[in-house]
């Protein structure tokens, strides 16, 4: 089966025939189909992440240095459930080099959204691929109030600073 048949059927696991197959797992196996489908989703949601803040990255940032890295800190939103901690959308900081900028709450714009008006902020405010991509990325490796997602741009990495 080559990769793009495989994706189609992956894309629809409950219609035959991968609903039929996936019945017919084993209990364990279906355990270890979720734990490494977790991880790919994951990985695949963090490669997008890369792929929008390079694209930013080339938008906004025409002087001679190439931009390294990117920081993104962490958003507190008020939802019908209550109070969730996600990645901002925006991005917080461009930096030539490796090292983190000042990402201190003194000079953090913050924005209050209300419950339910998270895509309203997000669509007015930010790249929709990114900030589909943060929100599926904090939902699968939620961050701390005072995370800062650190993307890596040579490497293709993406990872948690904690301060």
């Amino acid at each position: 089966m080559k990769p793009a048949e495989l994706d189609e059927l992956l894309t629809a696991p409950a219609e035959p025939p991968m609903r039929d197959a996936l019945r017919r797992l084993s209990p364990r196996a279906l355990d270890a189909l979720i734990v490494e489908a977790l991880f790919a989703a994951e990985e695949g949601w963090r490669q997008v992440v890369v792929d929008r803040v390079t694209a930013l990255a080339a938008q906004q940032c025409d002087q001679g240095r190439p931009v390294i890295a990117a920081y993104i800190t962490a958003t507190e939103q008020r939802t019908p459930d209550g109070m969730h901690v996600g990645w901002n959308p925006r991005i917080a900081a461009f930096a030539s080099t490796n090292e983190a900028p000042d990402l201190t709450h003194s000079t953090t714009t913050v924005t209050f959204v209300p419950a339910g008006g998270e895509s309203l902020a997000e669509e007015a405010d930010a790249d929709a691929e990114l900030a589909e991509a943060l929100r599926r990325l904090a939902a699968l490796d939620p961050p701390g109030r005072e995370d800062v997602l650190h993307v890596y741009l040579p490497a293709r990495l993406v990872t948690h600073l904690k301060p």
